[in-house]
């Protein structure tokens, strides 16, 4: 999903040079978050996750131009591979849904479920729209392509977004003021060494004038 709203850091730390004495420029990358910084408030409070977090119909949106035969077959061959893509009919959001197709005992949900409901299939999927962590969760018909589904907001998940997110940020907080220490320490240097040459301390600039030294 592409994240519309995402936060971004990032940008070129300023510095000041010195005499003749060229900086090197500080590259700073910082990683663009995955997630905003308050995910539920804006869960609750953006329109189009309004309108979504609402149960409305959906349609199976894939392999348009090919018979209703066709796609009920690609559509269940879809689902067992673990992907498919719908659509909110009402707001016209399309989206592409990934989920894990495969039953076991060690999975703490069935993402895919063809034995729910005779005739339709239960679908969870988990991703980041937006800057925000969402759930889908919906079901279609399988003679039909369409169903019910909403968006639901994924506290799990996004707690751990929040984790990666703060410690990234700490990180580049932490990597900036040591950038911002070996400035001042560098600045510093500089200062002294301008500072000797200009009291014509042993060691400064020289200029030969005639047959004596004229020191500055």
């Amino acid at each position: 999903m592409m994240m519309n709203d995402a936060a971004a850091l990032a940008g070129m730390i300023p510095y000041d040079s010195i005499g003749l004495y060229e900086q090197p420029k500080p590259r700073f990358i910082f990683k663009m978050p995955r997630v905003v910084p308050d995910q539920k408030s804006k869960f609750e409070s953006d329109e189009l996750f309004r309108r979504l977090s609402r149960e409305s119909e959906i349609r199976y949106t894939g392999y348009r131009d090919r018979p209703q035969e066709e796609r009920q077959i690609r559509f269940q061959t879809g689902c067992r591979e673990g992907h498919t893509e719908i659509s909110f009919v009402a707001s016209g959001t399309n989206l592409q849904l990934v989920f894990n197709a495969n039953h076991g005992p060690y999975l703490p949900e069935r993402e895919c479920d063809f034995d729910k409901e005779h005739g339709k299939v239960h679908i969870k999927s988990h991703f980041i729209m937006n800057g925000v962590c969402v759930r889908f969760r919906g079901w279609l018909d399988l003679e039909r392509l369409d169903g019910v589904g909403c968006l639901e907001y994924d506290e799990r998940r996004a707690a751990h977004e929040d984790a990666i997110l703060r410690d990234q940020i700490d990180r580049y907080n932490q990597r900036l003021r040591d950038f911002e220490d070996k400035q001042r320490a560098y600045r510093g240097d500089r200062q002294d060494e301008m500072d000797q040459v200009r009291r014509g301390v042993p060691g400064g600039i020289g200029v030969g004038v005639g047959g004596g030294m004229w020191r500055r």
